[in-house]
C-alpha cells in the first residue's frame, strides 16, 4: 500500500518536472523564436519595399551612351 502510494507520488513529481522544466519552456522557446523570425520578416519586406519604391538613377537606360572618366590602364611589370 504505501509503496502504491510512494510510486504515484514520484509519477506525479516526474510529469510535473517533465511539464514544468520541459514543455513549457520548449513551449515558450519555439514562440518567441517563431516570433523572432516574423519580426526580421516583416523588417526585410519592408526593407525590400523601400529598395524597389527608390528611383534607379545609377544605372544607365538602355541605349543610352556610357561617358565618363574611365581610365583604361596597362599594368607595368619591371
Amino acid at each position: 500500500m504505501i509503496l502504491r502510494f510512494l510510486f504515484y507520488v514520484f509519477l506525479i513529481y516526474m510529469l510535473y518536472k517533465l511539464v514544468f522544466h520541459f514543455i513549457i519552456p520548449v513551449y515558450k522557446t519555439t514562440r518567441r523564436v517563431k516570433q523572432g523570425f516574423k519580426e526580421m520578416n516583416e523588417k526585410m519586406r519592408q526593407h525590400t519595399e523601400r529598395f524597389n519604391q527608390q528611383p534607379e538613377t545609377a544605372q544607365p537606360k538602355k541605349g543610352e551612351n556610357i561617358s565618363g572618366d574611365y581610365i583604361d590602364y596597362e599594368e607595368v611589370k619591371n
